[in-house]
């Protein structure tokens, strides 16, 4: 019989040699953090160079490293290195050896390119070891972002309600364990509890070194918040951000010597256990690694080997067919449809069956076997922006549930063919009828204001409600449309972001939108906040009480454009000139001006004075609360004024799309806030 000491010499080493052999088999990546690109087909792409030179400095790094992480940042634009630089690090786990962390970064710089060949951010996530860029600084920011959980079902315990409070009690020492590691700079801990006689929960926690104990204390808070929907009953789970992870199993499956910490005090009390009993368990647990072991390094092979054989046979299959997009998140699977049945739904995608057309492709009418009426969104194969749009809306739009945005019902995916699946209104969109004298019918000025108050709340959900902050980036009256009772549902959040917690504010040299609708330190600086919706919220609430699109004025001698109009007749005290004739006399005074108010103040120049969704919602509901007096709109499109205009130039570099500024390099004129 080996003895103790024996055996845990040589489980040392076999755990050692099973992490060299597993590390690069076993991950999970993310490519959906930033929805930005780089031209895979410029080969002189400069971010492109800047990552190669990234990944190349991480890898040489992790030979030497000791501390198991380390960033860089590799950036060779000198006249504007914040566009360009490419920010990366690496995170081993705290309980393996330098060698290990070695192999694994070496082949985690090789997985995340040919994995997320076109993202400008990216993740992957091994059991040994994290690797992660961005085209932003990421060093010591905290981001709540949740890159995947993972939990193996098919082994529950048998006692939930006993097993959560030890686990509570496990992950709460943990935590304080990690936040208070100060060793080598390492904030990493394992901790285990007594389940049973002959059980034991091992777990493990770790934070980014770069980020402070109370982010720390923060980022492993949220995991562990994350345990009762990710790991249920189940009695293996781990669940990883982008700042820290955590990790539980019923066997020891990290280096007990290379993290040794004391035992869990305040777990409830341990049955009293004899010494026969210890030799049981030291026996039962000897018997537990090697039964997992073995059967674990045999699969391992046989994977291999089956997994060769199946990429080598779809290989031959796949000769001259655009790759399937793998990017979208695994939450998605359940929402994926067969493209037989969309063929069936929308009769062979028919003309008869077209209700839109945009940049990115044509929207049908369906009907699923159920019954259930769809609108299929089918993006054009041609355009550049597809796999962006495409993704940026799934990711996105299946989290959100709210009255006021469209629903997603599903997607497929299928060789080239890129499809979205969204709940069929009706209705139409609101420049159907906004805009048409024949058609504003419905549009009287109750369904109107209702239209605003909607929206409004739709915004504010997606500011401060949802699980994600999220600005739309473009908000228009073609992008709302209307239910049976002429409810409004925001759509298309192809052009969307995701924020971070803290974040409030980003910056983008690929400007993309409706001029007319962005703000203007978007159109001229690129940048883009919870504002940038507000501003486009203030010109759809101007278009909706006066009914004329904000460049309807571009011939007019009285003005440039709506917001121009709007400001003129509010200085001279004549707001109700404003409104749409067709409502003659059946509209609330108070109302009309309150909501002229209200868009005026979202249009104004500094965006910090523009009010939140939050206060938007509250004076469109309240008719007691006192209004700012707004200031001058942001700018105005020189015509027939005596003014100097100022000249902005904005580039866009994809102008495929209707959707975008047109033309490659654009000069747009502008007259000066005066």
């Amino acid at each position: 019989m080996m003895s103790p000491k024996n055996f845990h010499i040589f489980y040392n080493i076999f755990f050692t040699y099973l992490c060299l052999f597993i590390s690069a088999t076993s991950f999970d990546y993310d490519c959906h953090t930033s929805f930005t690109f780089y031209t895979q087909n410029n080969i002189s792409s400069t971010y492109k160079h800047n990552l190669n030179t990234l990944l190349s400095t991480l890898s040489t790094n992790a030979r030497t490293n000791q501390n198991g992480f380390f960033n860089s940042i590799s950036s060779r634009r000198r006249d504007n290195p914040s566009s360009e630089t490419a920010y990366g690090l690496f995170l081993c786990r705290g309980d393996v050896s330098t060698n290990v962390c070695k192999k694994c970064v070496d082949t985690a710089t090789k997985d995340i390119v040919r994995l997320c060949p076109l993202e400008k951010e990216a993740v992957v996530f091994y059991d040994y070891c994290m690797l992660r860029y961005s085209d932003n600084n990421i060093f010591g920011i905290y981001n709540q972002y949740f890159i995947f959980s993972k939990s193996d079902n098919s082994r529950n315990v048998t006692e939930p309600e006993r097993f959560y409070k030890i686990l509570a009690y496990l992950m709460n020492e943990l935590t304080t364990l990690v936040v208070n590691d100060d060793r080598k700079g390492k904030k990493f801990a394992t901790q285990e509890a007594n389940f049973t006689a002959s059980q034991k929960v091992y777990a493990l926690a770790q934070c980014t070194p770069d980020i402070s104990s109370d982010t720390c204390k923060a980022c492993l808070s949220q995991a562990i918040s994350g345990l009762p929907t990710s790991c249920k009953k189940s009695k293996s789970c781990k669940v990883v951000l982008l700042n820290c992870f955590i990790w539980y199993e019923f066997f020891l499956f990290y280096n007990s010597k290379a993290s040794a910490a004391p035992l869990v005090q305040n777990t409830p009390p341990p049955q009293i256990i004899s010494e026969n009993d210890h030799r049981r368990n030291w026996i039962f647990s000897a018997r537990t690694i090697i039964a997992i072991a073995v059967p674990v390094i045999s699969i391992v092979f046989i994977i291999l080997i089956v997994g060769l054989s199946c990429f080598r046979r779809k290989a031959k299959g796949r000769k001259g067919k655009p790759k399937d997009i793998n990017e979208v998140r695994s939450n998605t699977k359940s929402l994926r449809y067969e493209f037989g049945v969309i063929q069936d739904a929308t009769n062979n995608f028919s003309i008869g069956n077209r209700i839109g057309q945009g940049g990115f492709g044509d929207v049908y009418k369906g009907k699923l076997p159920n019954g259930q009426e769809i609108a299929v969104k089918r993006l054009s194969q041609s355009s550049n922006q597809g796999s962006e749009e495409f993704k940026s809306e799934v990711v996105l739009v299946a989290k959100l549930q709210h009255r006021s945005l469209v629903r997603l019902l599903g997607f497929c995916l299928q060789g080239v063919e890129r499809i979205l699946i969204y709940e069929f209104v009706p209705n139409k969109s609101l420049d159907y009828y906004l805009f048409d004298r024949e058609r504003k019918g419905p549009l009287n000025w109750e369904i109107r204001l209702k239209i605003i108050r909607r929206i409004a709340r739709g915004l504010l959900y997606l500011h401060e409600d949802c699980p994600l902050k999220i600005v739309h980036r473009d908000l228009k009256p073609s992008n709302i449309l209307l239910d049976v009772e002429m409810n409004p549902k925001i759509s298309d959040f192809g052009m969307a972001r995701i924020f971070g917690a803290h974040q409030t504010q980003g910056n983008t040299m690929r400007v993309v939108g409706t001029y007319g609708y962005m703000s203007p330190e978007y159109v001229m600086y690129g940048q883009y906040s919870i504002k940038s919706d507000v501003f486009s919220f203030g010109v759809l609430t101007l278009e909706i009480v006066s009914g004329n699109k904000n460049s309807s004025f571009c011939e007019s001698n009285e003005a440039n454009d709506l917001l121009s109009h709007a400001w003129k007749h509010w200085k001279e005290d004549t707001p109700l000139e404003l409104i749409d004739s067709t409502l003659e006399d059946c509209y609330s005074r108070i109302e009309v001006l309150r909501c002229i108010q209200i868009g005026l103040l979202c249009v104004q120049k500094d965006a910090h004075k523009r009010p939140t969704m939050g206060s938007i919602v509250l004076m469109l509901s309240s008719n007691s609360i006192t209004l700012p007096n707004p200031q001058r709109p942001a700018f105005f499109a020189s015509s027939k004024t005596g003014i100097q205009p100022k000249e902005y130039t904005f580039h866009e570099y994809s102008s495929t799309s209707s959707m975008y500024i047109d033309e490659e390099s654009v000069t747009k004129t502008f007259t000066k806030d005066v």
